[in-house]
């Protein structure tokens, strides 16, 4: 199983529109320019892309994206949807099939507004995206292995925490971005993890994200093996926060591959 980090950025990515001169983050250091938050996961060959950043075309060009096979939204705030018109080359790939894309009641909602023209009440045309839109159950067995998905608080929405399972290593991946807390359900599926996405947005408390030290409590109680953290502010330099997190605990950065 394989792991590319397309995105590490918060909502409005690093840096941001009119960024204070004095913020606290080198921007030479190419690890601190940070796109908007999206992830692709290979399992047993099968290409799954959780969340659809705005830069998503960018993201998968960089990356050489070779397919999506499988869509994951884990939530519908507009830093996760807004990239999916660009799945429109991938239903291409596929031949003209739309591309199966799961998530929560409000994600599917989301999705259907925001594009309508995508969603399966016709047929598939060529350059356009289609989706095969479903809610997600708590487990997908899939011929590659198992996703199964714990409902994370995000403020007044749930986020889809997931956790993928390779059918032939036992290879597991928790991937739990944009949440207040890591719910014990969550915790009990990731149980084991090779490796660990968690939330961690800055040092300074917020009220829908967990921050850095709510973080790395999260990452100790899990015990991955690797515990990366994700979707990170301006507040967040990577040389200088990484010697502060504990052993098997990373920053994440754009593009990095984590191969387990």
């Amino acid at each position: 199983m394989e792991l590319i980090f397309l995105g590490t950025g918060t909502s409005q990515g690093v840096p941001m529109i009119a960024q204070r001169p004095d913020a606290p983050i080198d921007m030479t250091n190419p690890k601190n320019w940070r796109t908007r938050t999206s992830a692709h996961v290979v399992m047993d060959g099968l290409h799954i892309q959780i969340d659809a950043a705005h830069e998503f075309r960018l993201q998968c060009v960089r990356e050489k994206i070779p397919a999506v096979d499988l869509f994951f939204l884990t939530h519908g705030h507009a830093d996760h949807v807004l990239g999916m018109d660009d799945l429109r080359r991938y239903c291409d790939l596929r031949g003209g099939s739309a591309v199966p894309v799961y998530s929560t009641d409000e994600g599917l909602g989301r999705i259907r507004a925001i594009f309508p023209y995508a969603c399966l009440d016709k047929p598939v045309s060529k350059g356009y995206p289609a989706f095969e839109l479903h809610e997600m159950p708590p487990v997908l067995e899939l011929e590659q292995g198992r996703v199964e998905m714990a409902l994370l608080p995000h403020g007044p929405v749930n986020t889809m925490g997931l956790v993928f399972t390779e059918k032939s290593n036992g290879r597991k991946l928790a991937y739990f971005t944009d949440c207040l807390a890591i719910t014990p359900e969550a915790e009990k599926l990731a149980t084991g993890a090779d490796a660990a996405v968690l939330d961690a947005l800055r040092p300074r408390p917020h009220p829908t994200h967990m921050n850095t030290e709510q973080a790395v409590e999260a990452a100790l109680r899990i015990g991955a093996k690797k515990t990366y953290f994700t979707h990170m502010t301006y507040e967040v330099d990577y040389e200088t926060a990484q010697k502060e997190l504990p052993e098997n605990v990373f920053y994440a950065c754009d593009g990095l591959r984590v191969t387990m």
